[in-house]
This record gives C-alpha cells, structure tokens and sequence, in this order.
C-alpha cells in the first residue's frame, strides 16, 4: 500500500481535525496516511511515497531550519507537495512582489529591511491615516499590528517587514480565501474579524462564511495561479476586494487551512488531488 505523511509540529503533532476529513478519505481509497513532524529526527522520510506539507505551523520561528529541512528532503529524493521551489519562493513574503512584477494586483507595500529605516510614506501613498505592519515571514498574523502612521515616527525595523495601507473593507465586507486543488477551484469562505479588531483568524475571534465568488472574481483569482510556473497541490488565495476588483494578500502555499469542512465535497476532491501526485 503507498504511504502518505500529513506534515505536522512538535506541539500538535496530530493530523488536524480539517485535514483528517481528507486522511480519511485517502484511507477508503487504500492509502495509509500517516501524521509526521517536520523536525523529529526520528522520521525516516524516504518510507514515504509522497510528504504533503500541511500544518507545521512553527515554521516561521525557525525558517532557517525548516529551509534546511526542506533540503534535507530534496537530498533525499523525497517526493513533496506542494513542490520544493514553491516553497522556498512562499516561505518569504517577498512573492507578493514577485507577482505584482507579473501583473497581479497587490495592497501596496512598501518592504523594509532589517535596522532600515521607514520611508516617509506620504511619498509613496499620500495620506493614509493608518497602516498594517507584518513581517516578511510569518503566518496566522504572528506580530502584525495595525497602526497610526504617525507611530512609525523614528521606528527602525527589528526585522525585514512589509508596511500596508489598512484596507477598511477588510471589516466591512471580510476578506476572502478561496482554495484550489491541483489548480482547479475548489470552494470558498470569507473570513470576518471580530468587532473592533482586523484579524480575521479564528484565534483573534475571527468568523468564517462558506460563500460563493462572482465570475469575474474567479477569473481575477484564476490568473495568480495561471502566474505561476508550476501547478501547486493545493492553494489558498487571500484577497479583499476593493472597487470590484480583487487584492492579493497572500497565496498560501506551505501550511494554509484549507476550511475543508465548510464544504461538504472538499475533503474528497483534496483527497482526489492527492492520490493523482503520489
């Protein structure tokens, strides 16, 4: 029977809820599906017929060793989804400008270095009141504050970061993720953050909607993944739509949630999208 390990960390080293619907569904198929964590040296990685990354969510504190990891892998001629070259470009927030190079619409950022300091941003945007600050590698909105852009007075960056406008219409009418499978559209939710805040995660009191994207929505989501030179396994496109058209935020392609069971049929078509790579 082939075998397939579900990547996961030290602190919840078990498949996750949502991705067990799709372990399950690999396992009616014949597959064994197995739970690993990506930094136990215990693993032996090469009994696997395919490694799917899916909830190391530590990685981000430690990106240098979970690149390393990833090497280690290549090395070892492990077969990984989604592939190795778009991990390592995801890893750092800085794709977001590899894909506005390529036409895709972003929130503006201006990116800052490590100890540089922030440029004056009415040069760049005009006048805008308030801003979001957020490392270039992090997830689940690790030290991302919102902030009156007179606070960056003499503020040095402690690490790379990017700076954004806030957009409002990320509290008004939420913000989406839309998830794809092997390149194919999935399903979709809108993700609300609770009242008072602008974090959309679940942890931060965030709520999530199953909804259904406009035509016109989906081409403009289609064409950030058609950007890209390979087809991922699975991605998550995050956006907020402003004025009828659609700003990229991220494109999760390492460790996103999929909202497997916000649609009935997902775990399934994920669990499909699987078997055909292994």
């Amino acid at each position: 029977m082939k075998k397939i390990a579900f990547v996961t960390y030290a602190a919840n080293p078990a498949i996750t809820p949502d991705d067990n619907l799709t372990a399950e569904a690999l396992r009616r198929m014949g597959y064994i599906v197995e739970s690993a964590v990506w930094n136990d040296p215990a693993v032996a990685w090469q009994a696997f017929d395919l490694v799917v990354i899916r909830s190391p969510w530590d990685y981000h504190h430690q990106p240098d060793a979970f690149l390393t990891w990833l090497d280690r892998l290549e090395a070892l001629g492990v077969r990984v989804e989604n592939a190795l070259p778009l991990l390592r470009w995801n890893a750092h927030k800085t794709y977001l400008r590899d894909l506005e190079g390529c036409g895709i619409p972003i929130i503006p950022t201006v990116w800052v270095k490590q100890g540089e300091p922030v440029p004056a941003l009415t040069a760049v945007w005009g006048e805008p009141d308030e801003v979001v600050v957020k490392p270039t590698i992090s997830a689940s909105a690790y030290l991302t504050e919102r902030l009156r852009v007179e606070a960056l007075s003499g503020f040095t960056a402690l690490v790379d970061v990017m700076i954004q406008p806030f957009v409002r219409e990320i509290t008004v009418v939420g913000e989406w993720s839309l998830l794809y499978f092997d390149g194919r559209y999935s399903h979709a939710v809108k993700k609300y953050p609770q009242a008072g805040d602008f974090r959309v995660q679940s942890e931060f009191g965030g709520k999530v909607s199953l909804e259904t994207p406009t035509p016109a929505l989906l081409e403009q989501v289609q064409a950030i993944l058609d950007s890209l030179d390979t087809t991922p396994l699975y991605a998550r496109v995050d956006g907020v739509e402003v004025d009828g058209r659609f700003l990229l935020m991220e494109l999760e392609l390492i460790e996103p949630s999929l909202f497997l069971r916000a649609a009935a049929d997902a775990p399934q078509r994920f669990a499909e999208a699987i078997a055909a790579r292994v």
